[in-house]
């Protein structure tokens, strides 16, 4: 089934149920498919990696935002991001542990010969696309640095 028919099929349950944090969630991730579904050149649907990169980013839109109002004391506003971050990771494949995350960047490491931190481009290029929804990218990045320093 693909993300677009989920998200029908969750907002009619989150209107039956009455969940009003999920509906809005839900509804603005619709919207984001739409709008992608819409622009010029999409062609027919969404390719599940398309779908994986506009939930990443709705994600990554909610996670700066909550830190942005913590930082400026409007825990509400927040609070409010949080939750609908909760929302958007349902759909995210579950994101790798830390040890994971260190033995697969190690293995892209010795395949692309990375010497130190100079070879950081090839490395990353690589572990983007590869962890692409299960990873954040700055995580990535951080850990990457490290291994190669």
């Amino acid at each position: 089934m693909s993300l677009k028919n989920r998200i029908d099929q969750d907002i009619k349950s989150a209107m039956r149920e009455k969940r009003k944090d999920d509906l809005r969630t839900l509804r603005a991730i619709k919207s984001m498919i739409l709008l992608a579904e819409t622009e010029k050149g999409a062609g027919e649907g969404l390719s599940e990696d398309k779908e994986m990169a506009l939930l990443t980013k709705a994600a990554k839109q909610r996670r700066e935002s909550a830190d942005i109002y913590t930082k400026e004391g409007r825990q509400d506003l927040a609070d409010k991001e949080l939750v609908e971050l909760e929302v958007i990771e349902r759909y995210l494949p579950e994101q790798l542990d830390e040890e994971t995350l260190k033995a697969e960047l190690q293995a892209i490491i010795e395949q692309v010969g990375a010497q130190g931190p100079k070879d950081m481009g090839k490395v990353m290029g690589v572990a983007t696309k590869k962890f692409a929804g299960r990873a954040d990218g700055k995580v990535v990045a951080a850990t990457v640095k490290a291994l190669l320093a």
